[in-house]
């Protein structure tokens, strides 16, 4: 089987801060991470459509992380897959 992603995924867990106008601000923590976009575990996330816009922030690091914009790509049980919005 070939891969067929633009991205290789890297199994990476942290903890990411999420917010959209409909929750706020939700804690969750990552599951894998690549150039392009990340998948973020919370069931909450599983509540909003594809194409929904959100910001992320990764937490519990030694300086303040930047804030990203970030689409939802696709929705599961779990969470969500998000990709990056370049200049969002």
């Amino acid at each position: 089987m070939t891969q067929q992603r633009e991205h290789p995924r890297t199994a990476m867990r942290c903890r990411i801060k999420i917010s959209h106008p409909s929750f706020g601000d939700l804690s969750a923590i990552t599951r894998d991470l690549s150039n392009g976009g990340v998948y973020v575990k919370h069931p909450d996330l599983a509540a909003l459509p594809a194409g929904t816009r959100v910001s992320g922030q990764v937490q519990d690091l030694p300086i303040e992380a930047p804030v990203l914009q970030m689409e939802i790509m696709r929705v599961d049980a779990e969470g969500a897959g998000l990709r990056f919005i370049e200049g969002g």
